[in-house]
């Protein structure tokens, strides 16, 4: 490694010595978040930006090719509106920001901003519908909304933040059931497909579901240490909340009924996960998809006849060829961009230089494994491409194998503590379905649980915590 490329990286906490800090210094070195005055908000700078837009526009097309339009709701809901479903506002109630003055008048009627937005979906939707043609209504909003949270940590948890929140309203409870296991199986292929995270589909405890929800699923990811990441929630509502706001129909015979509803989401803590899941001691490493620069052409001996030159006509044809691709051309040393764009994560590095195109010939470095190839400049960009799957398929490879061997299959509490020994990771064990063994396992473990997954496994007849009949298999883990 190049000497200035090493004084680069020494900027950065191992993982190992302090995985908090690594992260952090990762999300200020990669140049992604600043701190602003504003405590518990920060800058997404627009590094970060680019990769949330990358995120927002793989997303926003996969919600558009399931029928679904985006609409804009107000950030500010009236407290008296809020208050109609009881078990939502009392969820929500400790994160609450409030308006309470407009300039220098107090309001009669205080208004939250936005920590998510049934609610105002509710209140329009009562506007909206009266006939079963009415119906489904499958709406999408990219947005920003406000949790006061007491702890945060850039992308994972912080005051305001960026996310998508999916509503849909739908005849029956069968047609809002689909939707919502639909969504949930889009974030996973989302994950998979563009963020190389493989994940863990399943339902959430009663206790864990959202506040006001009949049930909530959930995709949960394992990161680098062991910890486990909510990646995405779908929830479906039954009829409570049109119950609660009166929203109601004629249906085909004529008849006054409740429709069903569902709301899903992802938010900026996708880019946590990302970082956390691939990122190593040099920096990112991002997944193409997502990667606000795919490919970076880097001249060597720059300042030699032809060199740039060169370099520019690799530019025009990676760019051509739809791939993401800047030319630093800057008089910065080759070491120095190396490093810069190791700590971006960049996929893919191509290396030109005089001997490079007198043989017609350039240098591909790919970012994960630093795995150095000569490769024909004719064919560039089908190569480039090629790689580029490469690390995609690498990337999933790894965070999977990661996975697997920090999932430990546990029959007792005491199998449990000793498969912790080993590290953070996912537990698999049964459970009788009783909240206090839920706690209980929390209480002598430190586990909690992640999800009731769609793949049940059977590894024993009676519960890890209390030996009653087991109902389900779940996955139990420590959490962000």
């Amino acid at each position: 490694m190049a000497k200035d490329n090493k004084k680069m990286v020494d900027a950065i906490t191992s993982m190992d010595e302090d995985f908090a800090k690594w992260y952090t210094d990762i999300c200020k070195k990669a140049e992604l978040i600043e701190y602003t005055s504003v405590k518990g908000c920060m800058v997404i700078r627009p590094y970060g930006y680019a990769i949330w837009e990358n995120i927002q526009h793989i997303l926003d097309g996969m919600f558009k090719a399931t029928g679904h339009e985006n609409v804009c709701m107000p950030m500010f809901i009236p407290e008296s509106l809020l208050q109609k479903e009881k078990d939502h506002v009392e969820g929500f109630a400790p994160e609450v920001a409030w308006v309470t003055h407009g300039g220098d008048e107090k309001l009669e009627d205080r208004l939250c901003v936005r920590p998510t937005s049934e609610t105002l979906f509710c209140e329009h939707y009562s506007n909206i519908i009266h006939s079963y043609r009415d119906l489904p209504k499958l709406y999408n909003q990219w947005v920003s909304v406000v949790r006061w949270e007491k702890t945060t940590r850039p992308f994972l948890r912080s005051r305001e933040f960026l996310w998508q929140e999916g509503h849909t309203i739908h005849a029956t409870a069968d047609e809002a059931i689909a939707e919502t296991e639909r969504m949930l199986n889009l974030y996973a292929q989302f994950c998979e497909e563009s963020l190389a995270m493989p994940v863990v589909k399943g339902k959430k405890t009663e206790s864990d579901k959202f506040a006001g929800a009949v049930s909530t699923y959930a995709i949960e990811a394992l990161m680098h240490d062991g910890k486990a990441l909510q990646a995405g929630t779908s929830h479906y509502f039954g009829d409570g909340f049109a119950k609660a706001f009166d929203i109601m129909y004629t249906d085909k015979d004529n008849r006054k009924v409740y429709p069903h509803q569902t709301s899903w989401g992802v938010t900026t803590r996708l880019i946590g996960a990302v970082i956390m899941t691939h990122g190593d001691n040099d920096g990112l490493v991002l997944p193409p998809a997502i990667a606000p620069i795919q490919a970076v052409i880097i001249p060597v001996q720059q300042h030699k006849e032809g060199v740039v030159e060169k370099a520019r006509e690799l530019y025009d044809t990676l760019n051509a060829a739809g791939i993401r691709v800047k030319l630093d051309d800057s008089d910065n040393s080759p070491g120095w961009k190396f490093a810069e764009y190791e700590m971006k994560g960049v996929p893919v590095r191509i290396e030109i230089g005089p001997r490079d195109i007198e043989s017609g010939s350039c240098v591909a470095v790919t970012r994960h494994n630093r795995e150095k190839a000569i490769i024909p400049i004719e064919g560039l960009a089908d190569t480039v491409k090629a790689k580029l799957n490469e690390v995609h398929d690498a990337l999933y490879a790894a965070a999977l194998e990661n996975r697997e061997r920090r999932t430990y299959s546990c029959t007792t509490i005491e199998e449990i503590n000793k498969a912790l020994e080993n590290g953070d990771g996912f537990i698999k064990a049964m459970w009788c379905g009783d909240e206090a063994c839920e706690d209980k396992v929390k209480e002598l473990t430190g586990v909690g649980s992640r999800c009731i997954p769609f793949e049940q496994e059977q590894l024993s007849d009676k519960c890890v915590c209390c030996g009653k009949p087991a109902k389900a298999m779940v996955y139990w883990g420590k959490a962000y």
